[in-house]
C-alpha cells in the first residue's frame, strides 16, 4: 500500500455537505460523480496529497443508505492507493482478510476498487484503489456514460 488515497464520509445531503466542507477546508470540491452501480453520488475535495470523498445515497437499498440508517452520517471508509490491486487482494486474502468482492470493480475518480470486510480489520471498512491507466497514462472517460 502506497498512501491513504481518501477518506470516505457518508452524508445525507451532498449539496449541504459540499457547502460544509467548503467552509471547513477553505476550498470547493473538484468533482461530483455518480457511481450508479453502487447507488451513490460522490464529491471529492483535495486535501494536500489526499482526498475526502463525500458519499450520498441515490437508492434506499445502497450501502450508504443502509450505513446512514444504522449509524448516521460520518466516516464510512478509509481508502489506500495500491499499484497492483489484484496482487494486493491476493496478499490480503492470504493474510486472512475477508474481501467483499472477488474481483476489482470500477469505482469513482477513475479507480479500480475492492473493499475489505470491517469485521476482519478492527471494524474499519478498508478500500483498495488502483488508478485506471491505458498504456501507463491515466484513462479519461466521458462522465455522461455513467
Amino acid at each position: 500500500m502506497n498512501k491513504i488515497e481518501h477518506i470516505g464520509i457518508a452524508v445525507k445531503s451532498l449539496e449541504e455537505s459540499n457547502e460544509l466542507f467548503r467552509k471547513l477546508l477553505g476550498k470547493v470540491h473538484y468533482k461530483i460523480e455518480e457511481v450508479a452501480t453502487e447507488g451513490v453520488n460522490t464529491s471529492f475535495f483535495k486535501v494536500g496529497e489526499n482526498k475526502v470523498e463525500l458519499l450520498e445515497a441515490t437508492r434506499e437499498d445502497s450501502a450508504i443508505a443502509k450505513f446512514i440508517e444504522k449509524r448516521g452520517e460520518g466516516v464510512h471508509h478509509i481508502a489506500f492507493a495500491v499499484d497492483d490491486i489484484e496482487a494486493e487482494m491476493k496478499r490480503l486474502a492470504d493474510e486472512g482478510f475477508r474481501l467483499l468482492n472477488d474481483t476489482p470493480k470500477r469505482g469513482a475518480d477513475n479507480k479500480l476498487v475492492c473493499f475489505i470486510h470491517p469485521k476482519t480489520a478492527n471494524g474499519v471498512l478498508v478500500e483498495l484503489c488502483q488508478e485506471i491507466t491505458v498504456d501507463g497514462k491515466r484513462e479519461t472517460r466521458d462522465e455522461s456514460e455513467e
